[in-house]
């Protein structure tokens, strides 16, 4: 077997839709779940999961060799620090946890146990800024000079039925909680070095709830690359909403609809002296980026460390999102 035999702690619909089949995809196995829901259990149960109301009971099956913790943020902690103690692997859903106090207690417990760990950013694993990294490290847009990001989506109070994403003291903030993470760590991914310096600006502008509706930050790296992300929960979902742009001193590429949960979008590639914009080929481009991920997680498992986990780098990540939330207003 390619892949790991799964257990899955918190079944909502990230995990059910998207991670579930991309376990599968990627040559592992869904052998448990654990949810207080009922509905949840038997959610894992129609995919052929053993399902455990608690997250102890699924530690101590044999069967599962790692764990994906798909929680509310506040939860991510007790998860991640319990999966280490029973000495099995973790895949940790985005943002790390909450708090950076908790993301910090996590990484010492993870480092202390010597367990593989990464944080699910699954934006890195997209087929399409793969291949923009790759166009980037060749030399066709020049020399790196700035980064931006839209990503955005309408998420309102009725969301969800439990919504927690809208409450401060489980997800620890709001879009920019939840979406930035992802657009700092492509940053990385994409520059090749993370941002040292970041600002942010937050608002409470549409929705009817406690937590920040939308955000704007900017960063730079050491070696000067700009960043700039606009991070909302209130852009309508058909309005123009999810866009990346990698600029050059030769060129840009320019990627629409690739920013989210499943494969597709267009990557092109524009000549800074021609304006020619090219449509870029993107090997796998129909390849889910979460089942890359699974993949790419069960051989930091199974073979060899794998660059794109990195708890270090996770934790970084983690300590500019809180600086960016000390830095803004609302």
């Amino acid at each position: 077997m390619s892949g790991l035999a799964w257990g899955v702690l918190g079944f909502g619909w990230v995990a059910r839709d998207f991670a579930a089949p991309a376990m599968l995809a990627s040559g592992g196995t869904l052998a448990a779940i654990a949810d207080p829901d009922p509905q949840a259990r038997r959610a894992g149960e129609v995919l052929g999961a053993r399902a455990h109301a608690d997250l102890e009971t699924m530690l101590d099956d044999p069967a599962v060799q790692a764990i994906y913790v798909a929680t509310p943020n506040h939860l991510h902690r007790s998860g991640v620090e319990a999966a280490a103690a029973a000495g099995k692997p973790v895949l940790c859903e985005k943002p790390m946890a909450a708090t950076l106090a908790d993301a910090e207690a996590m990484a010492s417990v993870v480092a202390r146990a010597g367990i593989p760990y990464g944080t699910a950013f699954d934006q890195r694993h997209h087929p399409a800024h793969a291949a923009m990294r790759d166009a980037i490290a060749g030399g066709a847009i020049g020399t790196l000079t700035a980064i931006r990001i839209v990503y955005a989506c309408w998420v309102d109070a009725g969301f969800a039925a439990d919504n927690w994403r809208a409450d401060p003291a489980r997800a620890g903030g709001g879009a920019m909680m939840d979406l930035a993470p992802h657009g700092l760590d492509l940053v990385d991914f994409l520059a090749g070095e993370p941002l040292v310096e970041v600002a942010a600006l937050t608002q409470r502008r549409v929705q009817d709830y406690a937590v920040d509706d939308g955000a704007a930050l900017i960063g730079r790296t050491a070696r000067g690359v700009l960043a700039q992300l606009h991070i909302a929960y209130n852009c309508p979902e058909g309005l123009p909403r999810r866009r990346l742009e990698v600029i050059g001193s030769t060129g840009q590429l320019l990627a629409e609809n690739t920013m989210g949960q499943t494969a597709g979008g267009d990557v092109w590639h524009i000549g800074g002296a021609s304006g020619i914009r090219t449509r870029m080929a993107v090997p796998q481009a129909e390849t889910s980026p979460f089942t890359r991920q699974m993949a790419a997680f069960a051989r930091h498992v199974l073979a060899a460390p794998e660059p794109a986990f990195s708890l270090a780098r996770d934790l970084h990540t983690m300590r500019l999102l809180h600086r960016a939330y000390g830095a803004a207003t609302q």
